[in-house]
């Protein structure tokens, strides 16, 4: 079990990176069951012969959007927890752009840097990370994002 962040700790943590996850394998299977879930199933994705004839990319890509939406395993697997809070929720992004096409067979994994941490009276922290998707022996990341993610506390925290 991952040890817990304190408030303190995590107020003292702003401005630093303070995960990064294992490194995890783009697969076909992975970008065909996506292509299903999604109904977007454009060649440059499930189509490995015809993309590596027609495509720029040698291959086969991942979504854009099976990029960010691994983010969230990534940050479970990154991230310490906050101790006192009973639950973490998606808030958004202010900002997202994807950089460099994840060709099928690629390893990508998260950096995730604190650059905020709203620690709210009503038992809410407001957590803005700063989010690099690399690719592995790419100088150019995947995706860079500004995520925001709603920490629920048990109990409202005693503010200074």
């Amino acid at each position: 079990m991952k040890a817990a962040m304190t408030l303190k700790q995590l107020k003292a943590a702003i401005g630093t990176e303070i995960g990064c996850s294992e490194w995890r394998t783009i697969t076909q299977e992975m970008i065909n069951q996506f292509a299903d879930a999604t109904d977007d199933h454009q060649f440059i994705h499930v189509d490995p012969e015809r993309a590596a004839k027609e495509a720029p990319f040698g291959g086969t890509i991942a979504h854009g959007f099976l990029t960010i939406s691994l983010l969230s395993t990534l940050a479970y697997e990154a991230l310490p927890m906050i101790e006192g809070a009973t639950m973490g929720i998606n808030y958004g992004f202010d900002k997202v752009r994807f950089m460099s096409p994840v060709v099928t067979g690629k390893r990508v994994r998260a950096r995730f840097k604190l650059a905020d941490a709203d620690i709210r009276p009503s038992g809410r922290v407001l957590n803005n990370y700063e989010v690099t998707l690399e690719i592995e022996n790419t100088l150019k990341p995947a995706l860079v994002a500004n995520w925001l993610t709603l920490a629920i506390l048990a109990q409202p925290p005693e503010m200074d």
